[in-house]
């Protein structure tokens, strides 16, 4: 495949894999510590519920943004052809760009947009295009 098809597929794929990790514990968590009386799908009624939730509540959107990040990173660097660490870190700056909007639609507590903000982006797609470099070089081997 050629080296730039190889690289923006990296990037679709990185993407679409992050987001399905998403999606998927934000749904967990809805189930496991549901909103009494709010549908999650209902955003005006998230955003007005936000600033009352508990902690608990946060868990799953902070491991649903980092590890959705990670392993969209990951995923990324193991399909791009060159660049490995430059392509993660692009699916790091896609998803820090969607939270920053999450956060902006539906603003929670200060700790946590911050905590969101500043951990689970770019520091986790760092980590899984370090993680998918290393495999990468074993697998050379």
């Amino acid at each position: 495949m050629h080296p730039i098809l190889r690289n923006i597929l990296a990037v679709i794929l990185g993407w679409f894999a992050g987001s399905v990790v998403n999606m998927s514990l934000v749904q967990l968590g809805n189930k496991l510590f549901p909103i009494e009386g709010v549908d999650p799908n209902n955003m005006q009624a998230l955003a007005e519920v936000m600033p009352t939730l508990d902690a608990q509540h946060f868990i799953f959107p902070f491991l649903a943004h980092a590890l959705g990040t990670i392993i969209g990173a990951m995923v990324a660097g193991f399909i791009a052809f060159n660049h490995k660490m430059k392509f993660a870190l692009a699916i790091g700056v896609l998803f820090l760009l969607g939270g920053i909007a999450v956060n902006y639609m539906l603003p929670g507590p200060t700790w946590f947009a911050v905590a969101d903000i500043v951990i689970a982006y770019i520091p986790m797609a760092w980590l899984g295009g370090k993680i998918a470099i290393n495999k990468s070089k074993q697998n050379a081997v």
